[in-house]
């Protein structure tokens, strides 16, 4: 389909997901703004690089998403520069592992800034936008991790599970305008970062790289492989597309069958 005209923002998007998302936007006619908390040269040459390749336009803007205000700033300067903000994609987020009595509150309240709060900042000033255009699209990355949990990552999930939550919320409140909100959630994505822990978790288990995948990282994907950057972009694209019109307020899982155990 074309998204010639749209400009979407897809935040934490100078790798792994978020770009991957960016690249599928982009390929389909969509105007990206490339976001993370960075304002290397890389980062701008990233976005002309991909607008070279894709011929359509993208740019880079640094907002931090742990911040209010740089999150909300980052629709208002994309406003300022292409008119609008079609679609948002609220990507950025961060990790960390540990016992809930041990958890570093600094930590907690990073996560929950960065992987949820972000979500509805970038929301709540992007949708008087999307409303005075007449059209437009909230796409939430979550997880599996939105709709299940695992032990050691209390942050991650509740804010996974409050994303899942919001995107119901806001798609409510525009069931009767053009806008839909829904939620992707991902299982084990193959990353340029999950790709570098592959080496080392072959050693640590002494098996080869298929074993290792199949059997320690996979472990809870039934279909024993990876969803890929290309798979998650698409499905973006899909929600973009008339064809998703009615679909709203839902997530879509793309995680080989996890969430069906």
């Amino acid at each position: 389909m074309s998204l010639n005209g749209k400009v979407a923002v897809i935040t934490g998007s100078n790798s792994g997901i978020g770009l991957g998302v960016a690249e599928e936007l982009a390929k389909a006619g969509a105007t990206v703004v490339l976001n993370s908390f960075t304002d290397r040269d890389e980062d701008h040459a990233l976005a002309a690089e991909l607008a070279e390749r894709t011929e359509g336009r993208a740019i880079y803007i640094k907002a931090d998403m742990s911040k209010a205000d740089e999150c909300r700033a980052l629709i208002d300067q994309t406003v300022e520069r292409f008119g609008s903000v079609d679609i948002i994609v609220n990507n950025a987020g961060i990790q960390h592992v540990e016992g809930i009595d041990t958890f570093p509150t600094e930590k907690w309240d990073a996560i929950i800034a960065i992987n949820m709060s972000s979500a509805f900042h970038t929301t709540a000033a992007a949708l008087p936008h999307m409303r005075k255009a007449g059209w437009g699209r909230v796409v939430n990355i979550a997880s599996a991790h939105g709709l299940t949990a695992s032990p050691y990552k209390s942050a991650y999930v509740a804010a996974k599970h409050g994303v899942v939550g919001m995107t119901k919320v806001v798609a409510l409140e525009t069931a009767q305008e053009p806008i839909t909100a829904n939620a992707i959630c991902p299982g084990y994505v193959l990353t340029p970062l999950v790709e570098s822990q592959i080496p080392d978790t072959m050693k640590k288990y002494d098996m080869d790289r298929e074993t290792v995948i199949k059997q320690v990282m996979l472990e809870r994907q039934p279909s024993k492989e990876f969803a890929t950057t290309e798979q998650i972009g698409g499905t973006v694209v899909f929600l973009c597309s008339d064809a998703a019109t009615q679909i709203t307020g839902t997530t879509i899982s793309v995680d080989g069958g996890w969430t069906a155990l």
